[in-house]
């Protein structure tokens, strides 16, 4: 019943299933972690101190004490290279560096830091299942383990498989010359069984309700390519200014300072564009659909949160920038919307999504699969698919966010790593 070809697939399915929940698990006792600590930050601690928790003064102290901590974190735990030239998957880090990247991923998540979980828990994940999974399994070899805990991983974090078939679709991974079902074969299993574990235990949504949209038209898709494409290019104004601030946070050498200076700088900034422009996005853009926020307000938090991310991606810490830049498109889109009523806002807001995050990411299957689930209406599919083609053009054969930082030569008889690694645990380069 089943061929040479499909036997090898086989033995997959067990670990890929074990990797995709216990993924899932990682990403669900992580974020039901920050969730404790934000509650005991943001609600306890001002209530029990009658201080507005969203007052401009709290926000400023919590941003700028997380920074510290944060910057405390990095100076003295091993925590891996530098968050801000690590993509959503890389190499296997060694496992003595996740209780940093860890620590870091929480005080991000809970201080109120303009990223979002992405980066750090695939990180962990991946880690985890490279060290663990030949011990356990000795017959499938470690990057196979390493692909089903990032497709795991994704499935988790979308509430989908599909979000990481599409992700590694777009990915050179797996032996050369299998089918492309072949090679997503083990990472879709798992990418099924992370997603099944978090919508079970959480059931997550990205999805935010918007006028339903009835039909597509030549107009709507005219409009629709035009505000992907702007987005496109406001998004890479901000992936172009993220080396010269990488840069310019690397003139203050010292972790704990240079953290804390820039946990001031998002507390000015949250200060300035409100509670809503802070954390990850997921919830704040549902609140900000819910809202009614005049067209200047619209602005002013879209702004806020540009900065904000790129102030917290490139002074380093510990978080991804897909989700925060989904709430940037998100406002972004009602911005259009409230500007030009003509435009449908489940065209605005899917269009201005997929833009922000195809300059952010690079990726155009998971820039359209974001902007669907984010409008989830399936009359917007055709539309999404045409506006995509110019901002593509535009974004195409540039860099994503991620700073291509030179390795620095090695020291004479130590590490050449910030972590203190010497480049042979495992696996990583």
């Amino acid at each position: 019943m089943i061929t040479p070809q499909a036997r090898p697939l086989l033995p997959l399915v067990l670990p890929a299933v074990g990797v995709g929940v216990l993924s899932s698990l990682v990403l669900l006792v992580v974020s039901a972690v920050a969730e404790r600590l934000f509650r005991l930050v943001w609600n306890t601690l001002p209530a029990a101190l009658g201080v507005a928790g969203g007052s401009p003064w709290w926000t400023i102290g919590v941003l700028t004490a997380a920074g510290a901590l944060a910057g405390l974190v990095l100076w003295k735990v091993p925590s891996g290279p530098d968050p801000a030239t690590e993509s959503l998957v890389g190499p296997p880090l060694p496992v003595r560096v996740l209780p940093g990247v860890t620590l870091g991923a929480v005080v991000t998540l809970a201080g109120g830091i303009s990223l979002g979980p992405e980066n750090p828990i695939t990180a962990i994940n991946v880690a985890l299942a490279f060290a663990l999974g030949p011990r356990l399994v000795p017959g499938v070899p470690g990057a196979a383990f390493s692909g089903f805990a990032a497709a795991g991983t994704i499935g988790a974090l979308f509430g989908t498989p599909v979000a990481a078939a599409l992700i590694l679709s777009e990915s050179a991974a797996g032996p050369a010359g299998r089918p492309l079902w072949d090679r997503l074969f083990g990472p879709l299993i798992a990418a099924g069984a992370g997603a099944t574990t978090t919508v079970a235990v959480a059931n997550p949504s990205l999805a935010i309700p918007l006028p339903a949209y009835t039909a597509p038209t030549p107009m709507d898709a005219a409009g629709a390519a035009v505000v992907a494409t702007v987005a496109c290019a406001l998004g890479l104004v901000v992936v172009t200014l993220f080396p010269a601030a990488y840069k310019l946070f690397r003139l203050v050498p010292h972790p704990v300072a240079r953290l804390a200076a820039a946990g001031l700088l998002l507390g000015v900034l949250g200060a300035i564009g409100g509670r809503i422009t802070l954390f990850k996005g997921l919830d704040q853009m549902k609140e900000l659909v819910a809202g009614h926020h005049t067209a200047a307000g619209l602005l002013l938090i879209l702004v806020v949160k540009l900065v904000a991310v790129l102030v917290a991606a490139s002074a380093a810490f510990v978080g991804g920038r897909i989700f925060p830049v989904v709430f940037a498109g998100v406002a972004l889109g009602l911005l259009v919307h409230a500007l030009l009523p003509a435009v449908p806002a489940a065209v605005a807001v899917s269009s201005a999504v997929l833009g922000l995050v195809l300059a952010v990411t690079q990726q155009g299957w998971l820039s359209l699969f974001t902007a669907a689930v984010v409008v989830t209406d399936p009359a917007l599919i055709p539309v999404l698919c045409l506006a995509v083609l110019p901002a593509w053009l535009l974004v195409s054969g540039r860099p994503a966010m991620v700073v291509q930082e030179s390795p620095p030569p090695p020291a004479k008889g130590g590490s050449s790593r910030p972590d203190g690694g010497t480049g042979d645990e495992g696996g990583r380069p």
